[in-house]
């Protein structure tokens, strides 16, 4: 049944037209087939201009490809999407305009092969120097003059951020509640160890066997600040008006006076607004992020810099809702980013990409910002590592 409609679809077109579209041996894209039949109709009545007025007004970024695989066309959507202009674009094959062209490519031979179109659901694009983009490809063979593919491409970060959201909350959760029986089970037997050392140290009246029992206190005492920290997140926010720049001012000289050689740099928003926080625990999250970056450009960087950036973000979705106005404050280093074995756990307990470290700074961090609804998200390659917290600006809570 969708065959025939397809092959009527086609054939209509066709005789209003007198463009040929190949018929599709199986449907793969119904949404896509009506876009690409309104493109068809648009370029019957232009074939003989360079430009498309039916994508020129486009939202969604199109590139047009001949059979040699080279760009022929790029609306603007297409060049505000890749930031590139459209003489960028324009006479280059994809290899040559993105870092890793190898899945687009693959999504090509797809619909080549199967004379469909195809649609790759998540694909990474990289403009050489740029952050990767995540996007949706719809590929769709066509014959229009010199245009043998055309190339539907949708950003899908807004929903891959929202699933990856979903699942770092259910996943903190269930690390919070292990954390919490591991922390008390670990705590109890603590005070017994570090009390018969005392007493074993009183009964010692040699000096280097009294060394050991100072190690076995040392380190009960190291494990039960730990054990502290772990405990720490569980106590609820205390909400009062609250000046982020403040805080990342003390945050700033803090990690400034530990790491002089790291050069920390302001882009403040002067128009963001106070609002109602917990200062502390905001304080406590971001100097765990700037005091990691500081580490990683530690030895690693020739000009070490550090910049704190804030802005106003609009229409925002945290937590499943909707927020009309947030604070979106960025953590950017030009450490040597954060090792991809790592990368999908950096906020996990215990994970850490450091020699020496605890692995619960960033863990403490996200507990922090989920408390107060927010979300931290991070960018990172070679060069550049972007930390970025999400707030809701809100004015009204609870307890404030």
């Amino acid at each position: 049944m969708h065959d025939r409609c397809s092959t009527a679809l086609g054939a209509d077109i066709a005789k209003e037209t007198g463009i040929t579209v190949r018929a599709p041996t199986r449907l793969r894209s119904a949404p896509s087939l009506n876009v690409k039949s309104r493109f068809l109709h648009s370029f019957a009545r232009d074939e003989t201009r360079s430009t498309h007025p039916g994508l020129e007004m486009l939202a969604t970024a199109v590139l047009l490809l001949d059979r040699a695989r080279t760009v022929v066309y790029a609306n603007p959507a297409a060049e505000n999407l890749f930031e590139l202009s459209r003489k960028h674009l324009v006479g280059h094959k994809a290899p040559e305009i993105f870092a890793d062209a190898s899945s687009l490519d693959g999504a090509i031979d797809k619909a080549v092969a199967g004379g469909a179109t195809y649609t790759e659901q998540e694909l990474e694009l990289g403009v050489n120097g740029k952050m990767k983009l995540h996007l949706t490809c719809t590929v769709s063979p066509v014959d229009v003059g010199d245009a043998a593919l055309l190339l539907e491409f949708r950003h899908i970060d807004q929903q891959l951020k929202i699933a990856r959201e979903e699942r770092l909350l259910e996943q903190q959760q269930a690390n919070r509640e292990l954390i919490r029986n591991l922390a008390h089970e670990i705590k109890n037997p603590l005070g017994g160890i570090r009390g018969a050392a005392q007493l074993l140290e009183r009964e010692l009246d040699r000096p280097p066997l009294i060394e050991y029992t100072q190690v076995i206190i040392g380190e009960a005492d190291r494990l039960q600040s730990l054990v502290n920290r772990l405990l720490t997140p569980h106590r609820l926010p205390t909400y009062r008006r609250t000046n982020i720049h403040e805080i990342l001012v003390r945050v700033k000289g803090v990690v400034q006076a530990e790491f002089p050689h790291v050069r920390i740099a302001a882009d403040f928003d002067a128009s963001l607004p106070e609002f109602e926080a917990d200062p502390e625990q905001l304080t406590q999250a971001v100097l765990n992020i700037v005091r990691n970056a500081a580490q990683a450009l530690a030895g690693t960087t020739a000009d070490p810099q550090i910049e704190l950036v804030t802005r106003v973000a609009r229409y925002v979705t945290l937590a499943k809702k909707r927020h009309r106005l947030a604070l979106a404050l960025s953590v950017i280093d030009n450490g040597p980013g954060i090792p991809d074995a790592i990368r999908d756990r950096i906020f996990y307990p215990l994970v850490s990409g450091r020699e020496g470290g605890t692995g619960l700074g960033l863990t403490l961090a996200q507990t922090f910002i989920a408390q107060h609804n927010g979300a931290i998200d991070c960018d990172s390659v070679p060069g550049r590592t972007a930390f970025t917290i999400l707030l809701p600006l809100e004015f009204g809570r609870a307890g404030a």
